[in-house]
């Protein structure tokens, strides 16, 4: 038999020191929450500029409703609203400056005075003739 002291030394050359992994999954799990705020974010301005510019109030498609329903009996108080609706629409381009124009012209007859007539087929061409040139 052998003794313990005659045991030969062998050196150990498997056990290594423990290492320290990097964990990164919380630094991705911050990068994706940030990721979906910003998502949720974009669209919700979306949606918040989609419906601001769904219910804001235009100026020019209201005179143009307002000028395909007017009442043209009463050709004088007509004549001041065509003069008044109509305006908005003038700068549009120089085709409706001229058209405004000729038909403020045409409605001189009908204003500043006690007693008019209804309006002449002319006015009412011209009339008709701008309201078809507006683009709203």
């Amino acid at each position: 038999m052998q003794n313990s002291s005659q045991v030969p030394k062998i050196p150990l050359h498997d056990i290594k020191p423990l290492l320290e992994i990097q964990e990164y999954s919380f630094y991705y799990l911050l990068a994706l929450i940030a990721v979906g705020v910003i998502i949720v974010s974009a669209l919700g301005y979306l949606l918040y500029k989609f419906i601001q510019r769904r219910n804001r109030f235009n100026i020019r498609a209201e005179h143009l409703k307002l000028l395909n329903t007017l009442d043209l009996s009463d050709a004088k108080a007509a004549a001041y609203e065509i003069t008044q609706l109509g305006a908005t629409f003038k700068d549009d381009s120089e085709r409706n400056l001229n058209a405004y124009e000729t038909l403020v012209e045409h409605l001189e007859n009908y204003k500043y005075k006690k007693y008019v007539s209804g309006f002449d087929e002319e006015t009412k061409h011209l009339l008709e003739r701008y309201r078809g040139m507006i683009d709203v």
